[in-house]
């Protein structure tokens, strides 16, 4: 794992994270935010331009980040960057899910709540609206459906392994305390898509 830098400098800012593996290689100017998780043999680039991951938002193995020639990677929230996927100057709003081996380029713009679909490609310049699913290569949004409670739920799953891992147990997701926070979780998100249906609708 690469260090992270003294305040000022132009390296990796991944003192916030919750758990970063030490195969993980992250260079250039890239900031994690809290409760970030950044999984095994993740590579993250960044010559020019930033990476910036936004608050528990999970990065996971073999994974490759990097910045386009005109733009940056800005990931959202509550997002999950599945296993194998490419972003490549590309901007992820909030509970966005990017499916295994999926790839998103330059330009491209995706709205909160989204989800990827597996081996999707995006090519430059692509907006995805919120609350949509996307499928294909060229990837197309096939249907739009609100994907809040699901996302978010992921995200909230990778933060709960992150702070496992940090602690050295990798049998997490079992036993009764599991199934409990998997339990209220469930019924937390979907109180707060609820509450958050009748803010929109008012």
């Amino acid at each position: 794992m690469t260090p992270s830098p003294p305040p000022g400098d132009d390296g990796p800012d991944l003192g916030r994270a919750a758990f970063v593996h030490d195969s993980a290689q992250v260079f250039g100017r890239v900031r994690a935010e809290d409760d970030v998780s950044i999984w095994m043999n993740v590579v993250i680039r960044a010559e020019m331009h930033e990476v910036v991951i936004g608050p528990c938002s999970n990065v996971q193995d073999f994974a490759m980040i990097h910045v386009g020639n005109d733009t940056p990677t800005v990931i959202g929230a509550h997002c999950s960057i599945t296993h194998h996927t490419v972003l490549h100057g590309c901007r992820l709003g909030d509970r966005v899910l990017v499916g295994v081996g999926a790839v998103i380029m330059d330009g491209c713009e995706i709205g909160d709540d989204t989800i990827i679909g597996e081996r999707a490609l995006l090519t430059a310049g692509t907006r995805i609206p919120p609350r949509s699913i996307v499928m294909g290569a060229p990837g197309r949004v096939t249907r739009a459906r609100d994907n809040y409670v699901g996302n978010k739920f992921n995200a909230l799953l990778y933060r709960w392994n992150a702070l496992a891992y940090r602690a050295g147990n990798h049998r997490s997701w079992q036993g009764p305390e599991y199934e409990a926070f998997v339990a209220e979780t469930r019924r937390a998100l979907e109180a707060e898509a609820a509450a958050r249906e009748v803010a929109i609708s008012c």
